[in-house]
């Protein structure tokens, strides 16, 4: 394979990796995190202490684990916790139903 070739090559993989990017931003551009909304394990990255990366949350609608809603969604998204009472997803960490 020539130089010419292998160049292109690095480019064009270049050139995906930052439209890929760009794709990624422009979709969390649209989107918010909401703590207390996910279910156990189904939590997106950085949920808190006890918990390193998504899907690392213990509990269903633990108030340190999040998930990316679409923008605007988060305040109004109601859920029922296991004891049947009303939950509302919050902008910021919650102290709820957090694991022992």
């Amino acid at each position: 394979m020539n130089r010419s070739a292998l160049a292109l090559g690095a480019a064009l993989v270049t050139a995906l990796g930052v439209s890929m990017m760009n794709d990624a931003q422009a979709q969390n551009a649209n989107m918010e995190k909401c703590y207390g909304v996910s279910l156990a394990g189904k939590n997106d990255c950085a949920a808190g202490p006890g918990t390193t990366c998504a899907g690392t949350s213990k509990v269903d609608y633990q108030g340190n684990a999040w998930k990316l809603v679409p923008k605007g969604s988060c305040e109004t998204t109601m859920i029922k916790g296991m004891d049947g009472k009303e939950l509302k997803g919050s902008l910021m960490p919650l102290k709820r139903n957090l694991p022992s």
